[in-house]
């Protein structure tokens, strides 16, 4: 049967791809916002970080000015030289925080167990200026003052590592794990170098036969 509405029958087939197109038109704007939304979001966590950076920064800078005038003035308990070497520590001005917390060690007359963060807090200062030996000496010294010291445990650890003393490495880890047996530092720091002690005693038991 032809159709009385040949014209209007034509045109609804020009009609019918219309709703596709719209709705792939919708499609495509809302991936655009969608990648609008994201780059926002990315702006503002960045801008935020260094807002947080700045702010950080600065207290920091006013912290070290009000401790700084206490040194200067001679009134400065070990507590507060301390706290001036731990800010310089976090400044990275490195040779200022051993300065201080030297000075807080030899001064000291609190309690023992608070002196081991200090000997920490220097160990690290000497790690970060590539001074190991001293670096451990310190970390040495805070965990024989407090035995369940795990973060000098682990910058003990660290330190042998970056100094090629496996043996000693794995067992600072493994003395984190008896006092923390869930640490999640020192648990995969042992597990690997567990394996690397391993094929370092086989290596030097291969270079002692050929001897």
């Amino acid at each position: 049967m032809i159709s009385a509405y040949p014209q209007l029958a034509a045109a609804s087939e020009f009609v019918k791809p219309e709703p596709v197109y719209e709705v792939g038109e919708l499609f495509e704007q809302s991936i655009q916002l969608s990648y609008l939304l994201l780059l926002l979001g990315l702006l503002g966590v960045g801008t935020f970080y260094v807002i947080r950076q700045v702010l950080v920064r600065r207290e920091l800078d006013l912290s070290a000015k009000e401790l700084q005038e206490q040194v200067r003035s001679g009134d400065a308990s070990a507590t507060e030289l301390f706290e001036l070497g731990a800010v310089m520590l976090r400044r990275k001005f490195y040779p200022a925080a051993n300065k201080f917390l030297l000075q807080a060690i030899q001064k000291w007359d609190g309690d023992d167990q608070d002196l081991a963060q200090v000997y920490n807090a220097l160990g690290v200062s000497y790690v970060r200026e590539d001074k190991l030996d001293k670096g451990i000496a310190q970390f040495e010294m805070a965990v024989k003052i407090q035995p369940g010291y795990v973060t000098a445990w682990n910058n003990l650890g660290d330190a042998y590592e970056k100094k090629k003393e496996l043996p000693l490495a794995l067992k600072a880890f493994e003395e984190v794990l008896l006092f923390d047996p869930n640490n999640k530092v020192a648990r995969p720091r042992r597990d690997a170098l567990k394996d690397r002690v391993k094929l370092y005693k086989g290596v030097v038991a291969v270079k002692s036969k050929k001897r």
